[in-house]
């Protein structure tokens, strides 16, 4: 079963919400400040973090900091909707953002649509890994290596260089990217830029870059990869089951 680390500071919303994501199946983990949040998800390994942003001792950002920069856990977090604490959260690595006060079936909504991306969800066709010029990308387990360097991205961030290099050479629009990484639920532009921003600079991080990510006004981004601009060819290492769908 899927096991959720909710995070939050006020007691009656964290039992409330707690209680109704067992009734929807889920295992919960409580954690009530950001101390015992990041010895819970060390201890415990929760297949997705829920994590409010105001939180005592150590505030959820700096949670979220510290989740991301070791793991790649899915987070989703919450707080009052407020566009600075919505970019600073993506900044950070969030992958989802839900306004408080939220309704509880959406919260349970998000956490599926997130696994779904994050695990790959039950598709009828499995992507394959991909393999060009130095740089490969594995959707089964979201890691991306460019020649002997391996790049750390999130899965949202990861999903978006995928789609992108997987059409090398060719834009693709903004709203076929809000479908590939958030799904039927549509996406958000400036989360859209901020993740792109991250995958620019963790790129850019080894040096010899395997290739830009350009925006095209008005139609989308591309991607170009500096020794061969054309799309790759889809490289399947060996045949693969498709991973079930969580609860």
């Amino acid at each position: 079963m899927t096991r959720v680390l909710l995070v939050e500071d006020d007691p009656e919303i964290l039992d409330l919400t707690a209680y109704v994501l067992r009734r929807e199946r889920f295992v919960v983990i409580e954690a009530a400040e950001g101390e015992q949040a990041l010895r819970r998800w060390k201890t415990e390994r929760p297949d997705i973090v829920v994590l409010d942003l105001g939180l005592p001792t150590i505030d959820g950002f700096e949670a979220l900091r510290r989740i991301r920069d070791k793991d790649a856990t899915p987070i989703l977090v919450t707080a009052q909707k407020d566009s600075q604490v919505v970019l600073r959260a993506f900044n950070l690595g969030s992958d989802d953002f839900l306004a408080k006060p939220f309704e509880f079936r959406e919260l349970a909504a998000r956490i599926r649509a997130i696994l779904r991306r994050t695990r790959g969800g039950a598709r009828e066709e499995v992507e394959p890994r991909v393999q060009f010029d130095g740089l490969s990308l594995d959707p089964d387990t979201y890691e991306v290596n460019w020649h002997d360097a391996y790049v750390r991205l999130t899965p949202t961030e990861f999903r978006i260089l995928y789609v992108l290099a997987t059409n090398a050479g060719q834009v693709v629009s903004v709203n076929r990217l809000y479908t590939y990484v958030w799904g039927s639920e549509g996406g958000d532009a400036n989360a859209l830029r901020s993740h792109i921003s991250h995958v620019r600079r963790k790129l850019e991080a080894c040096g010899d870059t395997p290739g830009t990510i350009t925006s095209v006004p008005a139609l989308g981004y591309i991607f170009r990869n500096v020794t061969s601009p054309e799309a790759p060819k889809r490289v399947i290492a060996a045949p693969r089951q498709s991973p079930a769908s969580p609860p």
